[in-house]
């Protein structure tokens, strides 16, 4: 018989003081088997650039694992840390109303390669100290992953790069699948490109929502290769979209 995980995210970290084993009391009377953790968590896991600290995560790991409650351990990477943005401004996400300022959590450029070199080495010392323990089942890649409506120069080239796979490197075709001709916006040559952001030509825009919505499969399927590295057979991989967004 399959047992049923009922659970719920639990944010140690965010609390003003100690109370992990009221909360823990608190969950084994309500029934709760199941928590969900880490995923909000990049600047206190590496609260300098290179400089680690997972006493919080390690800390929850050691309190469920005794209380024998499920652990989902969730990657920290859809929140950037204030070091990252201040070193590497170009992080945040350009969208159509210009660059984006820090403060709210999904507001990066998902593509970004300073971006994904750090995501990468958090998850991956993230996964050095709870893979291995006996309480995690598995794992969420990210959290409620969407494209940001990033659109900056990095986007935008990737895009024409997308495009000219998808006609063959035929402009000609390209322009007339799109109804280019229409108002002008016909482009004769690769290097003319115009950015995207301003385009009225609703077949284009239709084109590069979905290339933008691309570019999260292909950042998620990124992450869930690096987390198999190091998952054990009987744990899983799992991700919480919000598709209302």
């Amino acid at each position: 018989m399959r047992k049923l995980l009922y659970g719920t995210a639990y944010y140690d970290e965010y609390m003003p003081y100690d109370r992990l084993d009221r909360d823990i009391d608190m969950m084994k009377k309500a029934g709760i088997n199941t928590v969900r953790i880490a995923e909000s968590t990049w600047s206190t896991c590496e609260p300098q650039e290179g400089v680690f600290d997972f006493s919080h995560v390690i800390r929850v790991l050691d309190a469920m694992e005794k209380a024998e409650i499920n652990v989902i351990i969730g990657t920290p990477t859809y929140a950037v840390p204030t070091w990252m943005v201040k070193s590497y401004p170009d992080v945040i996400a350009t969208t159509k109303k210009g660059q984006g300022i820090y403060g709210a959590r999904q507001i990066m450029d998902i593509t970004n390669p300073v971006y994904l070199f750090y995501a990468e080495r958090v998850i991956r010392e993230l996964m050095k100290v709870s893979a291995h323990r006996k309480c995690v089942i598995g794992f969420q890649i990210d959290n409620e992953t969407k494209y940001y409506g990033t659109a900056g120069k990095n986007v935008q080239l990737q895009f024409v790069k997308y495009l000219r796979e998808k006609f063959n490197d035929n402009l000609e075709k390209m322009n007339e699948t799109f109804g280019l001709d229409y108002w002008s916006n016909r482009i004769n040559s690769w290097e003319d490109f115009p950015d995207v952001r301003g385009t009225i030509n609703q077949s284009l825009a239709a084109e590069f929502q979905k290339f933008q919505r691309k570019l999260v499969t292909d950042f998620l399927s990124w992450q869930a290769n690096i987390v198999k590295e190091y998952k054990r057979p009987d744990q899983f991989i799992t991700q919480n979209f919000d598709y209302e967004w």
